[in-house]
């Protein structure tokens, strides 16, 4: 059983897979830190500093002994209030649409790279056949013959 799971995880795929998990976990927060960090604030301020993180509905009753601000997403969140955080969902979104048009790109550049490849490799000419080319050297010992 241990050489089968040494031969599963040797195979390429896996290997693959595992690198692809490995870096996308690390792309999903560069992502996560742009959303965050730079597109949303931006969409704030244009849109007259909205904050989507703080725009959510109560579910339930605040604890009595909260001190925190009642519009403060994070510190009821913490409390154990019961939120609904639409506004986390749209920046979450935000990210999701973010992330699906920076992997378009790649995947469009790569299938770019590919086409031009594929059209070096089928513009390039064929190789003569062998019977050609043994006709050309037939017909050059005889025109090498002639007086």
């Amino acid at each position: 059983m241990l050489g089968e799971f040494k031969a599963f995880i040797a195979r390429g795929n896996v290997l693959d897979l595992a690198v692809a998990v490995i870096i996308g976990a690390a792309f999903g927060r560069i992502v996560t830190s742009l959303t965050d960090d730079i597109i949303m604030p931006v969409i704030g301020k244009i849109t007259g500093g909205l904050d989507f993180s703080n725009y959510f509905v109560r579910m339930g009753d605040v604890p009595a002994g909260y001190v925190g601000s009642i519009n403060n997403y994070a510190d009821l969140k913490k409390a154990g209030v019961p939120l609904l955080g639409y506004g986390q969902f749209i920046t979450i979104a935000v990210n999701f649409l973010i992330v699906a048009f920076i992997i378009f790109l790649l995947v469009r550049a790569v299938n770019r790279l590919t086409e031009r490849d594929r059209a070096k490799v089928e513009t390039a000419p064929a190789p003569d056949a062998a019977d050609v080319v043994l006709l050309r050297e037939i017909r050059d010992e005889l025109r090498a013959r002639r007086p």
